[in-house]
């Protein structure tokens, strides 16, 4: 089987590993290949704080997958989150020298280059510089500039800045594990990409994505986002707080929030009542299901409060900003019962659970379209994606003979570099910039 047109992303959250081998068929949609999970052990909110326990949850994810697929894994994409990202809205210009020619990629990429200089608190890093829309001489709202006459550009950017340190524990990781790393994209932004359609982008939209240590969200507005967040509560600290609530070990505080959990307390009868074995020859415990949505209740208000302030934050409350296509829920979070009713009623806001079937083909199976692998589904697309951008017919030849070797990277970058500069049209995501920087720095600090 030719290995040109498959990807693989790795989504390393708090609860799960996830490792999904993906390609395009014909049609264009995604095929999935192979899955492999694994308990996540050594994550917490996001961010890797034992190394040694999340290199071997990633082998182990990473050996299902292959199992399931009869195929090597050699390079993979990476999901980046955790409760050390946030971002920032900044608007920046530069004079042109010559402004009787048109506005180039050359002036943009300035622009870009320019806010990546931005001084970050010590330890941070810039992650992504999503450029929202841009000025030129004063004339606003251009949404693409290029082709146009003017002596200032300027623009408003949405930047997305990470740990360094965090960052560098992922890599780390990935390599020990034996893996190149392809790529790395915010969570936020693939989930994203699996879930949502392109009407819901323009119309405004807020994702949110209830993982287990973190929620993530991204808005998204005439098809742009707009802001993003990490919110360092997730599944876990309702898992927590049924076991302290309870005094229940986690395992059976999990299967109860997943089998009986309720986030709307007013449905269930005060008779209903479940029953715990008690640990070594202890009584049983009985639970009244009404007491679980009431713990459940009261920590999912919690998060989705937080989620609500940020998405006040962004400005919904604006006319011009308002988010007419309403919240989608994704994520392991998403599937505990009557969530999407309490969303609605906090925030107002029409809702629906998102699964990331949005770009798959039509005969995946249930389980890979569960809302818990949206942000994997997304790794995978954002991976495929960025190849279909790199492959386009003028760098077809250089990416052919890149992807033949196995060390994609090293091998062909220069050539395929070479190769993007005679195509006007196809602008290097600066974040694929980033992220070559970030692997060669990789390879230095071995």
């Amino acid at each position: 089987m030719e290995h040109e047109n498959i990807a693989v992303g790795l989504d390393i959250g708090t609860t799960k590993i996830v490792a999904m081998i993906g390609r395009k068929n014909e049609y264009g949609k995604m095929e999935i290949l192979g899955i492999g999970k694994s308990k996540s052990l050594g994550v917490h909110r996001g961010v890797v704080n034992n190394i040694t326990q999340t290199i071997q949850s990633i082998q182990q994810a990473v050996q299902d997958a292959e199992a399931s697929s009869d195929m090597k894994i050699s390079e993979v994409v990476v999901g980046i989150a955790g409760q050390h990202i946030r971002s920032l809205q900044h608007s920046d210009y530069i004079t042109r020298s010559n402004s009787d020619e048109v506005i180039d990629e050359e002036d943009i990429d300035r622009l870009c280059n320019q806010v990546h200089k931005l001084v970050m608190l010590p330890g941070e890093e810039i992650i992504h510089v999503l450029p929202q829309d841009f000025k030129v001489d004063g004339q606003a709202e251009v949404k693409e500039p290029i082709g146009m006459y003017g002596g200032r550009l300027e623009a408003n950017f949405h930047v997305v800045v990470g740990q360094v340190s965090s960052i560098r524990n992922i890599g780390r990781c990935v390599k020990s594990a034996g893996l190149e790393l392809s790529g790395i994209t915010l969570e936020p932004l693939a989930s994203a990409n699996a879930v949502l359609s392109q009407e819901e982008k323009e119309a405004g939209v807020a994702l949110i994505d209830i993982g287990g240590g973190t929620t993530d969200l991204a808005i998204f507005k005439d098809g742009i986002i707009r802001h993003t967040a990490v919110i360092p509560f997730g599944g876990n600290v309702i898992t927590e707080d049924i076991k302290e609530g309870c005094s229940i070990i986690e395992k059976q505080a999990e299967l109860l929030k997943i089998k009986f959990g309720s986030a709307w307390p007013g449905e269930n009868k005060d008779n209903e009542i479940v029953s715990i074995p008690g640990l070594r020859g202890r009584e049983p415990k009985e639970i009244t299901l009404k007491n679980l949505s009431k713990i459940i209740h009261a920590r999912v208000v919690e998060i989705i409060e937080q989620v609500y302030l940020e998405i006040k934050n962004y400005g919904h409350e604006d006319q011009k900003k308002k988010l007419i296509a309403g919240i989608v829920l994704t994520g392991g979070g998403a599937q505990l019962k009557h969530l999407k009713q309490l969303v609605e009623y906090i925030s107002g806001m029409d809702t629906r659970i998102g699964y990331p079937n949005e770009h798959l083909a039509g005969d995946s199976d249930s389980e890979t379209t569960s809302p818990m692998f949206a942000t994997a589904v997304g790794l995978v697309l954002d991976s495929l994606n960025s190849r279909d951008k790199a492959a386009q017919p003028s760098t077809a030849v250089a990416m052919e003979e890149a992807t033949g070797s196995e060390g994609v990277v090293q091998e062909n970058e220069n050539e395929e570099e070479e190769v993007m500069d005679n195509t006007p049209k196809e602008r290097k995501r600066f974040f694929d910039k980033w992220a070559e920087k970030f692997k060669e720095f990789l390879d230095n600090a071995e």
